[in-house]
């Protein structure tokens, strides 16, 4: 056995020995006249600290004044009635005994001495990375070490708010405490604390607190995100794909992904309350041709959600419209043709093509008529069950001499002297003429297709010549100006025939009208002239008087 188990054992006889001797002493033998004292009394001390112990007695004439302890101790002191002592490293709850001898009685008196520690380990226990909002969430602390343990609690906390009050029990302890997580927990900061309270013990409230721990919460939607992608997309061209989840928390934090195929995209993630939005922009390749998926991908907290399209990525070359010669002479065989790539169909000014992927194709003679003639040109393709168009269109020039359609160009034109008048002529041709109108001899130019004032040396023949790089076409226009005196002598011929005419019939109206009158004509009594008589019927000449 040890040294240090030697001394106990023997310190432990002794105090034996002397509580048997005390106990078998008879009543008032024991020196209760003169009691030994123990100061302190019922000390509190930190563990492994020290204190001085005074033992005394009020006796005249005391013996043998004694400590008895397993402690370690060492006589600092002693005077009549009394005795002290240092005791050192005091580790745990002990018990000291002064004894002495008072006239051949023996005193005894003790003290309790408690020994207070704090915890040697306050833990929260790891949170979870992410939970779910609307889930229970346990709280856990352990608490090594600490005494006395009647009066240590351990307090469960979020932030300064208590929840949870408990009393250490065990070794180590563990407190726990079950809360409900919400989203006003998102970024809270949780912590234990211990309360070693010997307030009653003449001390005062120690604390120990557990480094915080900081708690996230999520809220994420059992419905998939809203993946918006076109279900076709053509080689080289690019189109925005747009992913969106409502209703999840916090919004901010969620991890989007979008990706074609093998091929991750990087989209821009936008939030906006509880509403997040990932925009990015595809660029079909030729590799990609075929009926691709796109994934969107959205993690929050431990969880995540997912939607799939699909997209078919085509290839639609063409179509091809060309002429051999878009500016052709007249009289020039000009081909056109359309063509279009593997699986289009083309069709030519309304005729199709022999089979898709073969062109369509016509030729002709160019003529007057063909200028500014559009063809036009039509590809279809089936692509995942729905028909696309596209057409292209090509426009032919005719190059032609200058014309003039006589039929707009009168040849004879009568027109008065100081009058404002125009000479309507049109000439066509491609390239466009230039159209001009000159009176020969003088070489005078007049006008064409705008107003002007004629005189009378306006009259005469002129040479309207349609001009080109294509040659020149010549009408002869001949112009009559007739001066303003004629035209008087021939307002007042009109007037006298007028007259004539009018003085002419008035007098034929007259006779006949006196003859139709005069059927009977009579001699006035006394007249010697004989009556003239006329031939008419008898009965009218039997109408007059007798």
């Amino acid at each position: 056995m040890s040294p240090s188990g030697l001394l106990r054992g023997a310190c432990r006889t002794t105090l034996i020995s002397l509580l048997l001797v005390c106990c078998l002493l008879p009543p008032g033998a024991q020196g209760q006249k003169f009691p030994l004292r123990v100061e302190p009394q019922n000390p509190v001390l930190p563990a492994g600290g020290s204190f001085l112990v005074n033992c005394s007695t009020d006796c005249p004439n005391p013996k043998l004044i004694t400590l008895e302890t397993s402690l370690p101790k060492k006589p600092v002191g002693n005077g009549l009635g009394w005795a002290a002592f240092q005791l050192s490293s005091v580790t745990s709850d002990s018990q000291v005994l002064c004894s002495g001898f008072c006239d051949g009685f023996q005193m005894t008196a003790s003290s309790d001495i408690t020994v207070y520690r704090f915890p040697e380990r306050v833990e929260l226990a790891p949170l979870p990375r992410w939970q779910p909002v609307g889930e229970n969430l346990t709280l856990r602390c352990q608490v090594a070490g600490g005494a006395p343990r009647t009066n240590l609690t351990v307090v469960l906390l979020r932030g300064e708010e208590e929840l949870s009050r408990q009393p250490a029990v065990g070794e180590p302890a563990e407190a726990t405490v079950t809360v409900l997580a919400g989203r006003d927990d998102h970024l809270a900061n949780f912590s234990c604390r211990t309360e070693l309270d010997l307030r009653s013990r003449g001390l005062g409230l120690f604390q120990n607190s557990s480094a915080p721990r900081q708690l996230r919460t999520f809220a994420l939607p059992v419905t998939p995100p809203h993946l918006v992608v076109p279900r076709l997309l053509e080689v080289g061209t690019t189109w925005s794909v747009n992913c969106t989840l409502d209703r999840l928390f916090p919004a901010s934090e969620a991890q989007v992904q979008l990706a074609l195929g093998n091929q991750m995209l990087n989209p821009a993630v936008e939030s906006h309350g509880d509403t997040i939005t990932a925009t990015a922009t595809v660029t079909a390749s030729a590799e990609q041709e075929g009926a691709r998926e796109i994934v969107c991908n959205l993690t929050l907290g431990s969880d995540s959600r997912e939607a799939r399209e699909n997209l078919t990525i085509y290839r639609f070359w063409g179509p091809i419209l060309n002429l051999s010669e878009s500016s052709a002479s007249e009289g020039t065989k000009v081909t056109v043709t359309c063509a279009a790539g593997a699986r289009v169909q083309v069709t030519l000014d309304g005729v199709p093509a022999a089979a898709p992927g073969q062109p369509a194709q016509l030729q002709l003679i160019a003529t007057e008529r063909d200028d500014r003639r559009n063809f036009s040109c039509n590809a279809t393709l089936e692509v995942d069950r729905e028909i696309l168009h596209r057409n292209r269109s090509a426009q032919l020039r005719v190059l032609y001499g200058p014309k003039i359609d006589q039929a707009k160009c009168p040849q004879r034109l009568t027109w008065k002297d100081r009058t404002t008048n125009v000479l309507r002529c049109q000439a066509r041709g491609n390239p466009d003429p230039e159209l001009h109108c000159f009176q020969e001899g003088s070489q005078n130019e007049v006008p064409v297709g705008i107003p002007f004032t004629v005189m009378l040396n306006y009259s005469g023949t002129y040479s309207c010549r349609a001009v080109s790089s294509r040659g020149t076409y010549t009408v002869t226009v001949v112009m009559n100006v007739q001066g303003r005196n004629a035209h008087a002598v021939t307002i007042v011929m009109v007037v006298l025939v007028t007259l004539g005419l009018v003085t002419t019939t008035a007098a034929l109206v007259y006779v006949f009208g006196l003859q139709k009158r005069s059927d009977i004509y009579q001699v006035n009594q006394g007249s010697t002239w004989l009556p003239l008589t006329s031939r008419q019927p008898e009965e009218a000449v039997g109408e007059g008087p007798s």
